[in-house]
Parts: C-alpha cells; sequence; structure tokens
C-alpha cells in the first residue's frame, strides 16, 4: 500500500468514528431483553408471531451499462412474459385450468388467446359436450382486490362480445362480489387465485396445482330454536356445470347452532 493510499485510509476510519460517536450521543435507544422476567400480574393476549409479506416491487433488468433494459425491443418471448402480471397469469391459466367442488366439473381451455378489451383479457375456450364455447377472462390486480363495479363492468364487455361466460380470476374479491353470479345471459365464475402464483417465474408450471379454484357464497337460511338461539341450515352452493353450461344447486344440508 502507497503512502497515499494509507494515508486516506486513515482518515475514512477517522471520519467513521466520528459519525459513529455522533450517532451514539444524539440518537434514540431502548434497551432490549432477551429472557425477561415473568410477570404474572399481567395478561398476555398473544403469544410469539412472525410477520411475512411479499415484495410489491418487481426486479427490473440493467445491461452492461447500467441502462434499463427495454423488453419491447428484446427478441426471446420469455423476457416478456416474465415482466408481464397477466401473460403470467394467462400461461399457467392454460396449462392448470379452473378447479371446481368435483374433478368432472374443472373448466378445462382448449385454447386461450390474448382479447384486446379494457377488461377482459383473453379469449378461453372450452368445450360443453360437443359444441365449443368462449370465455371472457378478466384478471384481477395483483396486489388488490377486486370490486364489484368491476365485475359488472367486465360481464357487460363479456355480454357485447358475445361470449359465453365470464371467467374473473383473482387473489381477493370485495365480499360484495359474491351476490352478483349472472348478467343476463352471462354467468359470472369467481376463480380465487393461489398465493402460489405471486412466485409462478421460480415455479414449475405442471398444471396439477389447485392454482385457480372457484368459489361461491353457500344459500343459507337462519332458523329460530328455543332460548333466543339460531340454527343455520345450508341449502346448497351454486356449481358450473361446464359440460351443459348450466349453473345449478348442489344440494348439502348442514346445521350449526348459534
Amino acid at each position: 500500500m502507497s503512502p497515499s493510499n494509507g494515508a486516506a485510509a486513515r482518515s475514512r476510519l477517522t471520519r467513521q468514528k466520528e459519525i459513529d460517536a455522533s450517532i451514539a450521543a444524539k440518537a434514540e435507544f431502548e434497551y432490549l431483553y432477551d429472557k425477561p422476567y415473568d410477570d404474572k400480574k399481567i395478561v398476555r393476549v398473544a403469544g410469539p408471531f412472525t410477520v411475512e409479506s411479499l415484495s410489491p416491487h418487481r426486479v427490473l433488468g440493467v445491461d452492461e451499462n447500467d441502462e434499463l433494459i427495454d423488453s419491447f425491443k428484446e427478441d426471446g418471448a420469455e423476457y416478456g412474459a416474465k415482466q408481464s402480471f397477466p401473460q403470467m397469469i394467462l400461461e399457467n391459466l392454460k396449462t392448470a385450468g379452473v378447479q371446481q367442488a368435483h374433478k368432472e366439473d374443472k373448466i378445462t381451455f382448449t385454447a386461450l388467446t390474448p382479447w384486446p378489451g379494457d377488461l377482459v383479457c383473453a379469449e378461453g375456450r372450452y368445450m360443453e359436450g360437443d359444441t365449443e364455447k368462449r370465455a371472457a377472462i378478466f384478471i384481477g390486480p395483483e396486489f388488490g382486490t377486486v370490486q364489484r363495479a368491476d365485475l359488472v363492468a367486465a360481464a357487460r364487455e363479456a355480454g357485447d362480445a358475445a361470449f359465453d361466460a365470464l371467467i374473473a380470476c383473482a387473489f381477493n374479491f370485495e365480499a360484495h362480489t359474491t351476490e352478483f353470479g349472472k348478467l343476463g345471459r352471462i354467468p359470472v365464475l369467481k376463480a380465487r387465485m393461489n398465493a402460489d402464483l405471486h412466485m409462478a417465474e421460480d415455479l414449475k408450471n405442471t398444471g396439477k396445482g389447485n392454482l385457480f379454484v372457484i368459489f361461491g357464497e353457500p344459500d343459507i337460511t337462519l332458523v329460530p330454536e328455543p332460548e333466543g338461539k339460531l340454527r343455520v341450515k345450508v341449502n346448497g352452493v351454486d356449481v358450473f356445470k361446464p359440460q351443459t353450461g348450466e349453473v345449478v344447486s348442489n344440494m348439502l344440508v348442514y346445521r350449526h347452532r348459534l
């Protein structure tokens, strides 16, 4: 090490010590106890827990000059697919299909192609018996909740384009969306997306996981009972039959006393 480099290193070390001393003198601090004493007079309302989260940020690629890579100028389609959330969802949707309560009611797409709509982003084709049907695909936000108004607008767009059904795929749905299951002749199917799709770029797309599952609110009846109690009777859950295109009530009875 040359004398000039050694002097510079000592100067930086001295400067860093001054900064550390300034922080130690002026910064706020608190004590952390590794093994605190047990106080029986204090009521614990929660046990140890951890907080986990997925980062809402995407990593942008840079070239050798630290310039952002323009994905539209890339020749390879793989790079563009990794940067586009809807493209990634459609790729997995085409492979996995849409699951329901029974395996025979699974919606399997024979084709899934992009659609130039405002809310409808793809056209999915599936078989209804021997007839091919068209489903409009609506994809909710990557980090957010689908509102009822979004489903209504998407269903109108699907009806104007003569689709046979609307499949809304999202991680979260607003509570009031459960009351909206049909617009005119267009059935609205709400498919909850598996949280694994947040990391789909790092997972193998085998089509075996339940990545898209249609859910529905059950039809219930409250039955009064003596002593002010209530009995909840579950009458059934509506299920879409892709073989016939009908929405039928899957009857079941479950009682729970309140």
